[in-house]
């Protein structure tokens, strides 16, 4: 009889000090539409950073609604197979596949998350896995996203740059800049390019100081998306706090994709999860990352028709390692 009531007690002592998750109103979070193609890119620190984390991406993703995602600090690969399945599971409108690197030597892996039935043919690689100095200007290796939408050919470019101030560490988020650039020039020159990711830095700091120089200083081939965001002090920035506040996630196109971004149905907006969860800004930190997602919205009105047709084709989703550079 002792031993019943001790059960009793405890899982009464569980229950009463059980946490109550803080709600979030995930409609307000939503951000695509049928016409237009989405591209997102998120820092989600240390995934999964709590218990609840995997949970909390799932309905988030399926709010935000955008078709490609970029990701970054994705650590357990277990974590990122069951946001997989979640993803599957709980959205019955999307087909969701995705891919997570496996070459941070501290497993802070980059990875993407795409809509199966919006994209076709994708590949991903690696481009510069062959520079493994310990200094090297790339922490983390770029995970190129390759996949057509309506015909079209796109190239996404996942980074997570050198995270601290210093002298040494700005030379290396300028350096990797630079050597995207020069990736581009030689590969994708004439190609719709998309570089995002962790950045690690301000657009909008002097241009000795300025680890984007190489792109703002080609303004005929590059434009960073999210620049006004960026200069905007009042503006929603991705990583809100106050010690390190700071726009740091950013998204770059090429000029090959500037009508479509000046066209009136595109956009950019930092995601503000927090402005619409309970506890704001510290229990997004808590349970989930120190980082907003920042989203761009792209309207291609010559695909519309042929890129409806496909909703729910596709496969279901294949989680897989990375796949070599071509």
């Amino acid at each position: 009889m002792k031993k019943v009531v001790i059960l009793v007690l405890w899982f009464w002592v569980m229950i009463c000090f059980a946490e109550n998750l803080p709600e979030i109103e995930y409609e307000k979070l939503n951000f695509g539409e049928d016409e237009t193609l989405e591209i997102m890119t998120w820092n989600i620190q240390n995934f999964p950073k709590s218990d609840a984390t995997v949970d909390y991406v799932t309905k988030i993703i399926i709010a935000i609604d955008a078709d490609v995602i970029g990701l970054q600090e994705i650590q357990k690969d277990s974590a990122f197979v069951l946001l997989l399945k979640n993803l599957n599971q709980k959205s019955s409108e999307n087909i969701w596949n995705g891919f997570r690197a496996d070459t941070d030597k501290w497993e802070m892996n980059l990875a993407y998350i795409y809509k199966a039935n919006v994209t076709d043919s994708v590949n991903v690689y690696e481009i510069y896995a062959d520079d493994s100095k310990y200094h090297s200007p790339f922490p983390r290796k770029p995970l190129v996203l390759e996949f057509s939408y309506s015909n079209e050919k796109f190239y996404i470019i996942n980074n997570h740059y050198k995270a601290r101030s210093g002298e040494k560490n700005l030379k290396r988020r300028q350096k990797a800049s630079e050597l995207l650039d020069k990736y581009i020039e030689e590969n994708l020159s004439e190609e719709n390019v998309i570089i995002l990711g962790d950045l690690n830095d301000q657009l909008i700091d002097e241009k000795q100081k300025n680890a984007f120089t190489v792109f703002l200083e080609n303004d005929e081939n590059y434009k960073f998306v999210d620049f006004k965001i960026a200069e905007d002090e009042d503006a929603d920035w991705s990583y809100p706090y106050w010690k390190y506040r700071g726009h740091l996630d950013h998204i770059l196109i090429s000029n090959e994709l500037f009508d479509e971004f000046k066209a009136s149905k595109s956009a950019i907006k930092v995601i503000t999860i927090d402005k619409f969860m309970e506890g704001n800004g510290d229990a997004r930190y808590k349970y989930i990352t120190d980082h907003r997602p920042v989203a761009l919205k792209l309207y291609f009105p010559l695909m519309l028709n042929e890129n409806s047709s496909k909703k729910n084709e596709g496969e279901k989703f294949l989680p897989q390692n990375i796949i070599p550079e071509k």
